[in-house]
């Protein structure tokens, strides 16, 4: 059986997770959020004490960390460490800086491309991240690269963290969403960038609903 697969790329805040995963639950295909292998890798280093952002402290934990996907009766996916579910706690900003500096390393990303191809080959998926359409899934039989202004982001996030219980300021999590976004676009290993046969979709000053009209529609018109 041929699995078909679409790749959603964009920077940090673009709302790619809430997207991917309504046009997942809309075509009955599997949700992959490929950050949250990221996410969970940084938690494990931190819990460890290591700098996520060098390989050298890195290295030595990779033979001993258990990173896996479970998928809850809603068809949401949940992250487990050993066997602790961080579902929640990978969405902590400390956690999503840990996650940009230990995906910079070649060597992590290299580390962790199987997992995420895997389940490409057998599942039908919507895969979101930063290098989907131009790394994990070349191929992919959709690409979109979302994205929206830095402030509209922040703005997004903002509000995300302090439904969270998390208090943060608007101007902190700009800073960090812009700060991100030359980490994530100037790394030499699989940076942020649009692919070549990605369709942009900007979202700035668009309702969700509307977003994900605009989605769906792309992505319809692409598959048919």
């Amino acid at each position: 059986m041929e699995y078909k697969s679409i790749a959603i790329d964009g920077p940090s805040g673009a709302g790619k997770s809430t997207m991917a995963k309504a046009l997942a639950t809309r075509l009955g295909f599997l949700y992959v959020d490929t950050g949250a292998i990221y996410r969970t890798l940084g938690l494990f280093a931190l819990d460890n004490g290591a700098d996520p952002g060098d390989w050298n402290q890195v290295e030595p934990l990779l033979p001993q960390v258990s990173i896996r996907m479970d998928y809850a009766d809603d068809g949401l996916q949940h992250m487990y460490l050993g066997e602790r579910d961080v579902t929640e706690v990978i969405r902590r900003p400390e956690i999503s800086d840990a996650a940009s500096k230990i995906s910079a390393i070649p060597e992590v990303r290299a580390f962790l491309m199987g997992m995420q191809r895997d389940m490409a080959k057998s599942h039908h998926v919507v895969m979101d991240g930063r290098d989907i359409g131009t790394v994990v899934l070349p191929e992919a039989d959709v690409k979109i690269f979302l994205t929206a202004s830095p402030e509209e982001r922040a703005g997004r996030r903002h509000t995300e963290l302090q439904g969270r219980g998390t208090p943060v300021d608007y101007e902190t999590v700009l800073a960090d969403i812009i700060e991100r976004d030359a980490r994530d676009s100037g790394r030499s290993a699989a940076p942020l960038k649009q692919a070549e046969d990605a369709v942009l979709i900007d979202t700035t000053g668009v309702t969700l609903e509307e977003s994900f009209q605009l989605l769906l529609q792309t992505v319809q018109e692409h598959m048919a």
